[in-house]
């Protein structure tokens, strides 16, 4: 009768997995699907040269190696960042684009760090081994915490390589990836911001397409190009209607391993409040915006990263108030149920979600970037007096490396901006926990938020590199007694923090337990047919280039380069359809019916920008830099009806450099 239901149930949650669902580990990849759906065989050699080609930015968002000298290709949105970062009130890159003529013009990145995952083992008998029977989950998370940095500090001892002990379905397998580091990186060439973002807000997540969003670093090791051995060579047709294509990157959190009760916590309470606060975060950077051309540059890259998602978080929430997506996910949970003889996951699952309501206007941390640096200075000088194996994760010998690059970077911070933001966190703050909540009245002094932010920003050290990296060298015993007023604000609310994450700690820890249980009953009645929810670590995913219909037309897979002018006609030249300068004056050269963007229905989500899209040969056919408006539900589901992945055709990438930016040079590297 056992059987009988496991077979029942599969084949009701078969009908429910699109063809093309699923961002694959790359130790277990659905080699029987794609040799039956797509006649392809993922040999391992073809899947481990394509993991060592792959590239994770520590900034978020993931890229490629392109050439054997070291050249990276990633998006321009991915290397925002670092380009706002490299930019000045007088030299704005971020804005104009820039192309080193000459490697000594390649441009050191601050705190960039990239990671290439060179593999991956299994260690989730060592880990689970940790946790005994009767533990309460207080001691079942700490003692699990504890077996992770063993494992991590044990693996870089014997290896040097960055190791990172990453948790799968939610609990049920624990994997140890061991990534090579690379922190000297160099720009080397980034387009303007006109053409990598052509559109603006209001055609992101939109698809016709017309963005040049790429951007080429280059990795270096011993003040040399770093010597590349594994890198994707190019097909410069590109993608084409109907071909089989792969993405390999770094999907950052799905969550479709959620219970019911789980989706509903996340619709009801968590997603709401987050648009709420996204809402919040984007007027107060338009009003400071607005301030002058300074200020709308240095807050550009802030505001771009909150519209985005503001916009991501809108079709998330949208899918999950859709009453059809619950009813499914109701009836697929009950089918499951009817094989468990042991239903307790589901309801510690319900409790849990109780208790995060109750912790999820509990606010313990302020966010703003040079008060994220008093509070990591103050977490750090406390945990360095304890063994790396009782550490907050962050804080362990193992991540040492990545945690310092951050911490000391040279990049700019401009105090009128962090002093606008903390002013809002604070009123934040006051707004969750009342104006008569005594931590409150200590954070505030007697004065109103702007007013405290003003003094706080104003006689901070924390601006200055060697002020911090005096007091992380001073250790617990000079932060204790330092007077900067953020390290004392951050002392100030450090009780609060370490509660606050505890407490959320232990409910992780409950949750984990019980979704182990699930997915064992998941893997059960489907077998190595289940992929894990992304974890911002790299998968691989597939699909077809092609359209889909919306409204009654019929959308192509591609669009061109000359459509881009078209497109910006269309709009009268409005400001973000405004091509630069450099594309007008080569609009001849062009050839405008080289392919620009592609959509494709490889399951994607954020995290997969700067993914490389490579064929059957494993040759690079394009760059994925968004998904499409339909396809924002993907936290929870995947759906190819409508949803797609949206690339830079590598065509286009190589007529721009070639007949826009006269980068010749730079283009006969790629690929060789």
């Amino acid at each position: 009768m056992r059987k009988l239901l496991s077979c029942c149930c599969l084949l009701w949650l078969s009908n429910f997995v699109y063809a093309d669902e699923g961002m694959w580990l790359f130790n277990a990849l659905p080699k029987e699907k794609l040799l039956t759906t797509y006649q392809f065989e993922a040999t391992d050699d073809w899947a481990r040269h394509v993991m060592l080609s792959s590239v994770r930015f520590n900034s978020g968002g993931s890229a490629s190696f392109i050439s054997s000298n070291g050249l990276v290709l990633t998006n321009h949105h991915v290397a925002a960042e670092t380009l706002y970062k490299l930019s000045t009130e007088t030299n704005n890159i971020a804005s104009e684009g820039y192309l080193a003529k000459s490697p000594d013009d390649e441009l050191p990145a601050p705190d960039l760090e990239l990671n290439q995952l060179v593999s991956i083992e299994d260690v989730t008998e060592r880990i689970n081994a940790s946790v005994t029977p009767g533990m309460s989950a207080a001691d079942a998370s700490k003692s699990r915490q504890a077996a992770m940095a063993k494992v991590e500090q044990e693996s870089k001892e014997a290896t040097g390589l960055r190791s990172d002990v990453v948790t799968l379905y939610g609990g049920g397998r624990y994997h140890l990836y061991r990534y090579k580091q690379y922190t000297d990186v160099r720009l080397v060439w980034a387009p303007e911001a006109k053409t990598a973002f052509f559109g603006g807000d209001a055609d992101n997540f939109e698809y016709p397409r017309y963005c040049l969003d790429v951007t080429i670093f280059r990795v270096y090791e011993n003040g040399k190009p770093a010597e590349v051995e594994h890198y994707l060579k190019v097909n410069p047709g590109g993608a084409m209607y109907g071909d089989l294509v792969f993405v390999s990157g770094n999907p950052g959190r799905t969550q479709r391993i959620l219970t019911t009760a789980a989706l509903e916590y996340q619709r009801d309470s968590r997603m709401p409040r987050v648009l709420d606060l996204l809402r919040r975060k984007e007027i107060l950077m338009q009003q400071y915006a607005l301030g002058g051309p300074e200020q709308a540059r240095r807050g550009q890259d802030e505001l771009f990263g909150i519209q985005n998602s503001r916009k991501a978080y809108t079709g998330m929430l949208a899918g999950l108030q859709d009453p059809t997506f619950l009813h499914t996910q109701r009836e697929l949970e009950r089918q499951l149920r009817i094989e468990a003889s042991d239903n307790s996951p589901w309801e510690i699952i319900s409790n849990v979600q109780q208790q995060r309501v109750q912790l999820i206007d509990r606010a313990s941390t302020l966010r703003s970037h040079v008060y994220s640096i008093a509070e990591d200075l103050v977490l750090m000088g406390a945990e360095d007096q304890k063994p790396s194996t009782e550490r907050l994760r962050e804080f362990r010998d193992s991540n040492r490396e990545s945690l310092e690059q951050e911490l000391f970077s040279p990049a700019p911070m401009y105090d009128d901006l962090e002093r606008v933001q903390l002013a809002d966190e604070l009123a934040r703050f006051v707004e969750l926990r009342g104006g008569n909540d005594t931590l409150v009245a200590r954070v505030l002094a007697g004065q109103g938020p702007r007013e405290r932010a003003a003094s706080l920003i104003k006689d901070t050290t924390l601006f200055e590199v060697a002020a911090r990296k005096k007091l992380a060298a001073g250790g617990a015993s000079m932060i204790a007694s330092s007077t900067d007023p953020l390290i004392v604000l951050a002392r100030m609310l450090e009780t609060e923090y370490r509660e606050v994450r505890e407490l959320t700690e232990q409910l992780d820890e409950q949750e984990r337990q019980a979704y182990a249980k699930i997915t064992e009953l998941k893997f059960q009645a489907q077998g190595d047919s289940v992929y894990p929810d992304a974890t911002f670590t790299l998968r691989l995913a597939f699909g077809v280039v092609k359209g889909y219909e919306e409204d009654g037309t019929s959308i192509p897979s591609n669009t061109t380069m000359g459509g881009a002018f078209d497109h910006e006609t269309a709009h009268g030249q409005e400001k973000d359809w405004t091509l630069p300068t450099s594309w007008h004056k080569a609009k001849n050269a062009i050839d405008s019916t080289t392919p620009f963007n592609f959509v494709c229905t490889a399951d994607i989500i954020g995290g997969n920008s700067g993914s490389p899209v490579v064929d059957r040969e494993g040759n690079l056919v394009g760059i994925i830099f968004d998904g499409n408006i339909q396809s924002l539900t993907a936290d929870f589901y995947h759906s190819e009806v409508q949803g797609r992945a949206v690339a830079v055709h590598i065509a286009a990438v190589l007529e721009a450099l070639d007949q826009v930016y006269g980068a010749k040079s730079l283009k006969e590297q790629i690929g060789k």
